[in-house]
């Protein structure tokens, strides 16, 4: 299968690697506004045809895939070229600026029987993998709530804040492993260096009591990627920063009981073992690659498909609504 990469800044580097490793595809073109960017390209493949014209990549009667690894700004006229063009498309996260691009993609890639990939690379983790499976056997019991930090000093970004650019990781976690869709969000968040928000808090309802809290942050002295997740039968800690043992499980929790005659509920508290499941090791993108790969052969839909990246996207505007209003509840 032949792939053009459209952005070779910060994250272009790593899904041309993967492509061109991947057995049984190869990165013919490769395009990037900056010159130095381009160099660089040229320079660690030089037998890649490297551009400053993104037009030539998605025009090309060679190319069956094209990557759309640049600003946010850009993915919904490059995805669209690309579409009309005939081309499969691997977005990056988020899938567009506003929900209206985002749907306006989807159409027109289920008319012109093409796949959309949204590049939400933590879903091909193995600690997401694995949590999902612990949900889907039911070893966490019923959820209570999802609570992620995920901060760090930069990378500012000049065209998004940072919800747009942080807060996608967590939301599509959230899309993919909770059962039910939220319901209400609100945002609070604030303004320090570029005009545009640089720390940001975000809370999701969902039914059945169900909450999910996202910390982000681009002004953290330190870089901290943390996820908790509670259930009525245990607890998980997931580390992403954690070189072993990433997720840890822990048999702790709450028990409530209550008597007859009794107004005030009895508490007790539980506190067993913690363990650390074995997670499936391997780069995420590479599996994320291979799969999109594997959709297209197969004629597969993709979980992480333009709905996906659509329903992230939802939640990003309502978040930017309720940001405005400064943390007032926006319904979805």
């Amino acid at each position: 299968m032949n792939f053009g990469v459209i952005g070779y800044g910060y994250w272009g580097p790593n899904v041309v690697r993967n492509l061109a490793a991947l057995e049984g595809s190869q990165v013919l073109a490769i395009a990037d506004l900056g010159e130095s960017a381009r160099a660089r390209a040229q320079k660690a493949y030089p037998h890649i045809r490297v551009t400053a014209d993104a037009m030539e990549v998605v025009q090309s009667p060679a190319i069956d895939a094209v990557a759309v690894v640049s600003p946010v700004w850009t993915h919904y006229e490059l995805a669209k070229a690309a579409l009309e063009n005939g081309k499969h498309v691997f977005v990056e996260k988020p899938f567009a600026s506003n929900s209206a691009q985002a749907q306006e993609l989807i159409e027109l890639a289920l008319r012109k029987k093409l796949k959309i990939m949204v590049d939400h690379t933590f879903l091909f983790t193995g600690a997401v993998r694995k949590i999902r499976q612990l949900l889907d056997e039911q070893v966490l019991g019923r959820l209570y709530y999802y609570d992620a930090t995920r901060v760090n000093l930069g990378l500012f970004q000049h065209d998004i804040n940072v919800l747009w650019d942080l807060a996608p990781h967590d939301l599509s976690i959230v899309d993919y492993l909770m059962e039910t869709k939220p319901e209400a969000i609100s945002a609070t968040g604030q303004k320090h260096l570029n005009g545009h928000e640089d720390i940001a808090f975000l809370t999701l309802y969902y039914p059945d009591k169900v909450i999910a809290h996202i910390n982000v942050n681009w002004l953290s002295p330190v870089k901290v990627r943390t996820t908790l997740i509670g259930g009525q039968k245990k607890m998980l800690v997931w580390n992403d920063l954690e070189a072993d043992e990433k997720v840890k499980v822990y048999d702790k929790g709450v028990n409530i009981t209550s008597q007859e005659g009794v107004y005030e509920a009895l508490v007790h508290y539980r506190a067993g073992d913690m363990w650390a499941p074995q997670l499936e090791q391997g780069e995420a993108l590479k599996r994320e690659l291979q799969y999109f790969v594997e959709c297209i052969s197969n004629d597969k839909k993709p979980f992480n498909d333009g709905c996906a990246g659509l329903r992230v996207v939802k939640v990003l505007e309502a978040a930017s609504e309720s940001l405005e209003k400064r943390g007032s509840l926006v319904y979805l």
